[in-house]
């Protein structure tokens, strides 16, 4: 191998970790904690009935 590979590896690397470091940043900003805050509430706003009511409509076949 030549020694460019190294090069090449070596700035994919420093690429790939400013676009971990910056995903990470965009998602603890402060005007993002709203959404996510409902989005994290989303499966405690199902209904409780809804799985039984889902079960029942499959498990009801013409015999």
């Amino acid at each position: 191998m030549s020694p460019m590979w190294g090069n090449l590896i070596g700035v994919a690397t420093v690429l790939t970790m400013a676009v971990f470091i910056g995903i990470w940043i965009w998602a603890w900003r402060k005007r993002h904690k709203k959404v996510f805050d409902r989005m994290a509430a989303l499966p405690m706003e199902d209904e409780l009935g809804a799985p039984a009511q889902e079960n029942d409509k499959r498990g009801t076949q013409d015999e």
